[in-house]
């Protein structure tokens, strides 16, 4: 489980392009067989991807959250982005398609991740929280739900977000995560932008072809930075941070969030005029 540590902002502004990537972004989620957990101290979440091929893969306890189990003070959503799979919760099994979401509460010990086919793969994307109590195992797939349309073509931002977990729809004690798809021709995200002093949040920008890059920007309103992304890489948003982005081709991400709350509607708004 690798490690990374709070930046303040005044901090940022001093950062290579180098030293950007190496504090925000997360490359190589899905390494074919492989698990792998980064463990940020923003809101002490932890982003993972679990990429099975033929052998199960258990997600367990590690040293770095001294716990016996994963769950043992937390909770996690999981999306998965790849091939059909499987993941297996204290015996119970739920199948998971693409784009399908599973939320699974504190105290669960044994979980269980397997993919359908090792020629088509299951990419198990997590994000995890601490939690204060359980909450029940609830799946939701993405097709099920409808989803707010969202932008325009002219703004090229025709998109549908479609919120799982969330106040009105699976319950947690602070995660809030969903899916963002954008229409053909459209290419910015979350624009106008925003901050959101009581979350810290995760992008996950998935669907790339692999030619494409997305340009995620970052950083205080009035010192905005930007990170150059592929397929299938996430972004660490610190909560002091604005967050969107625009890519060269079209694309889909997921969002997670954690905090001081999960009202999804909680945002302090940035104004085109104080971007720079």
């Amino acid at each position: 489980m690798e490690i990374r540590y709070s930046t303040h902002p005044e901090h940022a502004k001093t950062f290579t392009t180098e030293q950007i990537r190496e504090h925000y972004l997360i490359e190589a989620l899905f390494e074919a067989g492989e698990i792998k957990l980064v463990y940020s101290m923003e809101d002490r979440a932890i982003v993972g991807g679990i990429s099975p091929l033929e052998d199960v893969i258990a997600l367990k306890g590690y040293d770095e959250i001294k716990a016996d189990y994963f769950l043992e003070r937390r909770e996690v959503g999981i999306f998965n982005v790849g091939g059909s799979g499987k993941i297996k919760v204290d015996g119970d099994t739920y199948e998971m398609k693409t784009k399908d979401c599973l939320y699974v509460g504190m105290g669960k010990k044994e979980l269980l991740f397997e993919s359908d086919s090792a020629a088509n793969p299951a990419k198990f994307y997590l994000f995890s929280a601490p939690a204060h109590k359980e909450y029940p195992t609830q799946q939701v797939a993405f097709n099920n739900i409808e989803g707010d349309r969202m932008g325009s073509n002219v703004n090229a931002n025709d998109r549908v977000i479609k919120r799982m977990i969330h106040e009105e729809g699976i319950q947690s004690c602070q995660i809030a995560m969903g899916m963002t798809k954008l229409h053909a021709g459209s290419v910015w995200n979350s624009m106008p932008t925003h901050t959101h002093n009581r979350r810290m949040e995760v992008y996950l920008y998935f669907d790339l072809d692999e030619q494409d890059r997305m340009f995620h920007m970052m950083g205080e309103p009035d010192q905005t930075r930007h990170i150059v992304m592929k397929n299938e890489e996430a972004v660490i948003s610190p909560p002091w941070s604005i967050h969107c982005g625009v890519a060269t081709g079209s694309y889909t991400f997921i969002w997670a969030m954690a905090g001081e709350n999960k009202t999804y509607r909680d945002m302090d708004a940035v104004s085109m005029n104080e971007l720079r």
